[in-house]
């Protein structure tokens, strides 16, 4: 290898653009939305670093490029590449998996073989940008046999790996045939990030019971043949946050002040806002919230006179089966209960199925009463922190998912409940629709403080002054 290189290189499955080919045959870029894009620009841009991904189009074969201040280093992907290793291995194995096998995990051989590929393809690409001792910083499930890849190819520089979403219970992940290979897959990286301090120690756990290497707490020691310590592998929490301080600036713009008074008057002005922002995923609740709502109204606890929930769900993995079911379900579910209980001018509910600008986000989040957070699981759950960002005013409620990564950080002043207890969901969402504005602005108070000051930049910061803080090792000639 060259002695040039970046002292930084970021390893994910999609480069922050999606890159395309004008009519003269040369490469176009739009940056690609996206939270992990917001958290690591910066950084690279600050250290003058390369992004190693995929551009977002199948068969495209391109030399890297310069765009924001970034290097771009593309990482061609076929057709193929696409069926097996993304929406195959990636999003039909690890995914349900890692996601308490909400929905059964497929597993395929030739998946395995396409992932291993793939995998490879990335190492080596991040191998040739980085410069000697260089950090290289690798993200998530979709990449978890790069670290020991990389490690083979260049031994001379740290490696970091951060998982974004949750790392199952050893008696769940011990279902996957290759269970093994992904553990010492990951054991290539120094210092391995979870969103919580549970999916940390479940991954310690599998490596203790999967390798011969023996832990100590969060580290896990690699010894070689002649017994002798080759070198150690930290695994702890680092939980992500979001760019707070622009979301709440944002928030505060007359504009989107004023589109909130908006959407409160295109609703018909409900006394009661309740406000659901997901990707239409399976791991997600929807089903549930919308169920738990819908009694509520059976009941008679609420009212469409009073109150109305608009549900976001954003189109997900479209040519997934499972995901065409998820929104069939939610559809026909939507389409019973505003059969059942709406009245001229006052759907119970109104459900959107396409995503929205950030503009529009934050409005929507302001004219919010009660934002219902209802995950099944979650590595994090960003949309609650977002929600939290965007309420300047200290009013508004969160009713949140235990099994969220943001209930460790936030639980103790949202509404916090089992979203599996529909009885326990209809409840909190009441404790939120009536809470005591006093006790509203006390909780939002203590929110936002969390969240402005964990921002996305202290989340990276963090984590990158742990992986930095690991000695290089030096090569023996």
């Amino acid at each position: 290898m060259a002695s040039a290189g970046y002292d930084l290189v970021i390893v994910a499955n999609r480069l922050p653009v999606d890159v395309s080919l004008d009519e003269n045959g040369d490469p176009t870029w739009t940056r690609s939305p996206g939270g992990l894009v917001t958290a690591l620009e910066p950084v690279v841009q600050q250290s003058d670093g390369a992004w190693v991904g995929w551009g977002g189009s199948a068969d495209l074969e391109l030399e890297p490029f310069d765009a924001d201040d970034m290097r771009l280093v593309p990482v061609a992907l076929s057709e193929d590449d696409l069926t097996q290793y993304y929406e195959g291995f990636s999003n039909d194995t690890l995914w349900p998996l890692y996601h308490d096998v909400i929905q059964p995990p497929t597993f395929h051989r030739q998946w395995w073989d396409a992932y291993q590929r793939v995998n490879r393809r990335f190492a080596d690409a991040a191998a040739a940008q980085a410069a000697p001792g260089a950090t290289v910083w690798v993200h998530d499930y979709q990449l978890q046999l790069v670290p020991k890849y990389l490690r083979e190819l260049r031994p001379d520089i740290r490696i970091g790996y951060f998982h974004h979403i949750p790392f199952p219970p050893l008696e769940i992940f011990v279902q996957l045939p290759w269970r093994k290979q992904v553990v010492e897959g990951l054991m290539g990286a120094d210092l391995i990030g979870f969103q919580r301090a549970g999916d940390a120690s479940n991954f310690v756990r599998a490596a203790r019971r999967l390798t011969e290497h023996t832990t100590r707490g969060q580290v896990i020691t690699l010894t070689g043949a002649d017994g002798r310590v080759e070198r150690h592998v930290r695994a702890a929490a680092f939980p992500i946050s979001i760019d707070s301080h622009a979301f709440d600036t944002l928030a505060r713009t007359p504009e989107v002040q004023e589109r909130a008074k908006e959407i409160r008057a295109e609703l018909g002005d409900p006394k009661v806002m309740l406000l659901g922002v997901d990707r239409l995923d399976y791991t997600k609740g929807i089903r549930h919230r919308i169920k738990g709502y819908g009694e509520l109204l059976a009941d008679g606890r609420l009212s469409v006179d009073d109150a109305t929930l608009v549900q976001v769900a954003s189109p997900s993995r479209e040519n997934v089966g499972a995901y065409q079911q998820l929104r069939d379900d939610v559809e026909v579910l939507v389409g019973r209960i505003n059969g059942d209980y709406s009245e001229f001018g006052h759907p119970a509910i109104h459900y959107m199925h396409h995503s929205y600008p950030m503009e529009e986000m934050a409005a929507l989040y302001l004219a919010a009463d009660v934002m219902l957070v209802t995950a099944l699981r979650d590595g994090m759950n960003l949309v609650a922190k977002e929600y939290i960002a965007a309420r300047s005013d200290d009013r508004g409620a969160l009713v949140l998912s235990e099994f969220t990564g943001a209930a460790d950080e936030l639980g103790g002043a949202a509404i916090l409940v089992n979203p599996h207890d529909i009885t326990g969901l209809k409840n909190a969402i009441m404790h939120a629709v009536n809470i005591d504005p006093r006790e509203a602005r006390k909780r939002m108070r203590r929110l936002r403080r969390r969240v402005l000051e964990n921002d996305v930049a202290n989340w990276s910061n963090t984590f990158l002054s742990v992986l930095t803080a690991v000695p290089v090792r030096q090569q023996h000639v």
